[in-house]
């Protein structure tokens, strides 16, 4: 947990429910029933464009978006020390450059029509699927920011002994606007202490390349996203980008770490995906983290 942080996972409390009404405002302009609802953590089963595009413009401060990588093609890479294989399920196969590209033009398009001006986008991905949306961004009209450099130390190795050892991905951090301000702490990030990430000097500027491990085992205990994130990761973009009851959204929300972050510093979370498998993974880690604290 970095230092300067006032709001830890244990001390939420009930001033999450601030500005509540506004947050219900927000959600009555969308027709579709949510999948579960809970005090500032709400969850949709549907498409992410059919959400997106009920929600009031210049609504949303943040957006977090892990989308497919589009990487399952029958190969194999190493999880645990066994051989298995890297598909991960229909939605993650590709259709091909120009269709892959058009589906990431659209979400993307989509989220900057929500987005506030000042609010920004972080986009997760490996080179499979991040450098089309970074051309998607630019095409859109976004500013992009920065890209980080997620770096695993205890990534998987190759397998096959033919190519480098994929051992990061990217996350691309753009604003809506082209010209104005973003949050940004850069107090907390230069000063706060980040013992998980042994790249970050104490008292040093926060640099683009984050060493960071994958998601802890505790963190896969009732089962797991095959692009899971760890909560580490989403803390740093959560604490470096929004302020207290800001309103985050994550349009491919798996098991919803993002919600699990925003929660635990006092963010609103809207959390959308297809698959109800990910949605109840999402609702057990819910539960577990905050049922009982939150209401």
């Amino acid at each position: 947990m970095p230092s300067g942080v006032s709001i830890a996972k244990d001390t939420v409390k009930k001033d999450l429910k601030t500005d509540s009404k506004a947050e219900n405002k927000l959600l009555d302009s969308i027709t579709q029933k949510p999948y579960f609802n809970a005090e500032n953590f709400v969850l949709y089963q549907a498409d992410s464009l059919k959400i997106l595009e009920q929600l009031p413009e210049n609504s949303i401060d943040m957006i977090f978006a892990d989308p497919p990588y589009n990487l399952s093609n029958g190969g194999f890479t190493v999880h645990a020390g066994k051989r298995v294989s890297v598909n991960k399920g229909d939605w993650d196969v590709s259709k091909g450059v120009l269709e892959d590209f058009n589906f990431h033009l659209k979400w993307i398009k989509a989220c900057k029509r929500v987005l506030k001006p000042e609010g920004t986008i972080w986009v997760s991905g490996t080179y499979h699927s991040i450098f089309a949306c970074g051309y998607a961004l630019q095409f859109s009209g976004y500013k992009i920011l920065n890209d980080i450099a997620w770096f695993k130390p205890n990534g998987s190795p190759n397998l096959s002994g033919r190519y480098f050892t994929a051992s990061h991905e990217t996350l691309i951090w753009a604003r809506k606007a082209k010209e104005g301000r973003h949050k940004f702490d850069y107090k907390l990030m230069k000063e706060g202490s980040w013992p998980e990430d042994d790249f970050k000097k104490p008292g040093k500027q926060m640099r683009s390349v984050w060493s960071l491990n994958t998601p802890k085992n505790g963190e896969k205990k009732f089962g797991k996203h095959p692009t899971q994130k760890p909560v580490d990761l989403l803390k740093r973009v959560v604490l470096a980008s929004t302020d207290k009851n800001d309103i985050i959204l994550d349009p491919f929300t798996g098991s919803s770490t993002t919600g699990l972050a925003a929660l635990d510093y006092d963010r609103k979370f809207i959390g959308i995906d297809l698959e109800k498998d990910y949605l109840d993974l999402s609702i057990k880690r819910y539960r577990d983290r905050f049922e009982g604290r939150l209401l």
